[in-house]
């Protein structure tokens, strides 16, 4: 198996994971406060992040990674999590999937600015497209809108863009399930304190459900499905890699059905099938 194909696969992997985020955020957040949860998500996953550099003897990062690390931790262990726990207070689970599907766009431009790459003109014009079809579902959707709602997920995909593309550029040099564990561990002490800051008074009232979400999103969400993410997009390409992500506004709108028996109808798979078929054309025009 060469490296982009690895790469390819990896991602796939990531996108699986991260597709039942939302869903678990949109349960988590019903029981408990939007801060509380992403704070001690990240403080979970903090501390497993810190026990594996530990049994592997990883070496500390360069003072230059420093920065960079920061960074990433900035944008996908808080800015993210934070920015769509927020939203989902104002809209559904499905709505607010929808916009996942910009963030192949938002993480190939920033793959262009932080990580040097350069894709051919027709790679833009199939991200586009596939970005206009998932945007164009949207619309059909009968999901009451909030103003606050969207604008809270469309500050969330840039941030997230950045930070993946950040992420991916690290990754080729410290490798990808290093690059987000430094990045938690870095951001440990603080999310510590503030957990317990905004830790429930009571669990008493705190469904099943909700504490189920937020393991998932500790473990899952926060930590292996970005070793998974990272890898691939270290070895496949953060642009050409990124489009994959198109893919998990359908996974993540199928388990908002299953799980939070949010309706969806057959035009979802119609559109899927436009973008399976993007995906697949960009992949040929990732590099110049």
């Amino acid at each position: 198996m060469n490296q982009t194909t690895s790469g390819w696969i990896h991602g796939f992997a990531g996108v699986l994971i991260f597709s039942g985020s939302l869903p678990a955020t949109r349960l988590a957040v019903a029981d408990l406060d939007p801060i509380f949860l992403t704070v001690s998500r990240a403080a979970i996953a903090g501390l497993m992040a810190g026990a594996l550099l530990l049994v592997f003897r990883q070496q500390r990062p360069a003072r230059s990674d420093i920065v960079p690390l920061l960074l990433v931790a900035l944008c996908v262990v808080v800015g993210f999590p934070l920015l769509t726990a927020l939203a989902l207070q104002y809209v559904t689970s499905s709505h607010a999937i929808i916009y996942i599907g910009l963030l192949p766009l938002s993480t190939a431009i920033f793959g262009v600015l932080r990580g040097g790459e350069r894709p051919k003109p027709a790679f833009w014009i199939l991200s586009a497209l596939g970005s206009s079809l998932v945007a164009g579902f949207a619309l059909t959707q009968g999901a009451a809108a909030s103003p606050v709602g969207d604008a809270l997920m469309l500050a969330s995909i840039i941030v997230c863009g950045y930070g993946y593309a950040e992420g991916g550029r690290l990754s080729r040099r410290i490798g990808g399930w290093q690059v987000i564990s430094w990045a938690l561990v870095l951001s440990l002490p603080v999310m510590s304190l503030l957990s317990f800051y905004y830790m429930p008074g009571s669990w008493a009232g705190i469904s099943t459900s909700a504490i189920l979400s937020l393991a998932y999103v500790s473990l899952f969400s926060m930590l292996i499905g970005f070793v998974f993410w990272y890898r691939g997009l270290a070895q496949g390409g953060i642009a050409a890699v990124g489009q994959l992500q198109l893919l998990q506004p359908f996974f993540g709108l199928l388990l908002s059905a299953v799980i939070l028996h949010e309706s969806i109808g057959w035009p979802i798979f119609v559109v899927n099938i436009g973008v399976v078929l993007c995906v697949a054309i960009a992949r040929r025009f990732a590099t110049k």
